[in-house]
């Protein structure tokens, strides 16, 4: 037998709580009537609470679960939460004169419980940018508006054009389920990065900046090409032109996206909440690096994944919340399924290749050859050799 340490003889491996007596049927009457005993009382004692603490909880997850006590006990059977992306810094996430219990800060939150007349409520700020807020209450409108003035102007506000725009990064968690982080990313102005795109690449992408809400006729846009020619660049350039119109979500795990359908639900559909008066009315899902999703033989390898997606884009899952999909892939054209090819689907279908040896010469600012938008930069930098300068070609012989 393994000698315990002095940490495991500290914490106790199982702590039962749970009231002396029954609590009154009159403090919860659903439970009660539940259980079916005839006196209205839980002969079992209203569910005994039991808490399992071992040496890895922190002070934190004792919190999570002190914050159910109340609700637990009956004395405050009515709950409400909320889940917020984003929140400004100062924002307090309590009520005024809430009293607070405990606080507590790891590597990955700061979370503290507090109460006041009838409720309790426990905020966790994540480190990630996000926040959870939970009320227990005696009644369910009190529990309501508690969350409503804890969680009121706690969004930050729409800041003027900063260069910046407000992305959302969706990945799917193994304890916590389908979370989204914004974040607030760098991002050029179409009008700023014109130039680093070749004229028949410029061309459409001017088309498809300008686009607004009125115009979307499809759902999907693809943009292909090789590595380092700028696809992700031009993509937050996108999400800053359109962002009066359209919110844009980053999926960093597109693979387990289309294999999970309630990860696809909850990224894709999401929930009646989000459709507050201030929220845009379309939202665009970037997928970054979608080869083994789109190529040729994508039915066979990804199984249901490429039909997922289709419907995302074509059928009643994309029309129900208006989502838009943006594809970036190194593939070649010919080298796709033709599903995602084909006349119609596409509302922009790009390839964003390397400049001309003029265009990147312009670029430059002093004679090269062809190249990517990277190469273009390393060079400028200092940090590849010298890009190749064309050659003239000799002149054939005029021999017969």
């Amino acid at each position: 037998m393994n000698p315990v340490t002095s940490t495991q003889q500290a914490l106790p491996r199982l702590v039962a709580v749970h009231p002396p007596h029954p609590p009154d049927a009159a403090d919860v009457p659903d439970v009660a009537e539940a259980a079916g005993d005839a006196t209205g009382r839980d002969p079992a004692g209203l569910l005994p609470s039991v808490i399992a603490v071992e040496d890895t909880d922190t002070p934190a997850d004792m919190l999570d679960a002190l914050a159910l006590a109340a609700y637990t006990a009956g004395s405050q059977p009515h709950s409400s939460s909320a889940r917020l992306d984003e929140i400004r810094p100062d924002a307090e996430l309590l009520p005024v004169g809430a009293t607070i219990l405990r606080s507590a800060s790891d590597d990955f939150r700061d979370a503290r419980l507090a109460a006041g007349d009838g409720w309790t409520i426990r905020t966790v700020r994540w480190r990630t940018g996000g926040a959870e807020v939970t009320v227990t209450a005696t009644t369910e409108d009190l529990a309501r508006d508690i969350l409503a003035t804890a969680t009121k102007d706690a969004a930050p506000e729409r800041q003027v054009d900063d260069g910046k725009v407000s992305v959302g990064f969706w990945h799917n968690t193994t304890h916590r389920g389908p979370h989204r982080s914004a974040r607030r990313v760098n991002a050029a102005a179409w009008t700023g990065i014109r130039a680093n795109y070749s004229a028949a690449a410029a061309s459409a992408l001017e088309k498809l900046m300008s686009v607004d809400a009125d115009a979307v006729t499809s759902r999907l846009i693809l943009l292909h090409g090789a590595p380092g020619t700028g696809k992700t660049t031009l993509l937050r350039s996108l999400a800053r032109e359109w962002e009066s119109w359209c919110q844009t979500d980053c999926v960093l795990d597109p693979e387990v996206l289309f294999a999970d359908p309630g990860y696809l639900m909850d990224v894709a559909v999401g929930s009646d909440e989000d459709d507050g008066p201030d929220e845009p009315g379309w939202r665009l899902l970037i997928l970054e690096d979608c080869d083994e999703l789109i190529r040729g033989e994508a039915k066979q390898s990804a199984g249901q994944a490429l039909s997922r997606l289709l419907n995302l884009t074509d059928g009643i899952l994309g029309q129900g919340r208006n989502v838009l999909v943006a594809i970036t892939t190194n593939e070649d054209l010919y080298q796709l399924h033709p599903a995602v090819v084909r006349p119609g689907r596409c509302l922009a279908q790009i390839e964003v290749g390397r400049l001309t040896a003029d265009e990147a010469t312009a670029w430059l600012g002093r004679q090269c050859g062809p190249a990517t938008l990277a190469e273009l930069y390393a060079e400028r930098d200092g940090n590849m050799p010298a890009l190749a300068v064309p050659q003239p070609t000799a002149p054939t012989g005029q021999y017969l």
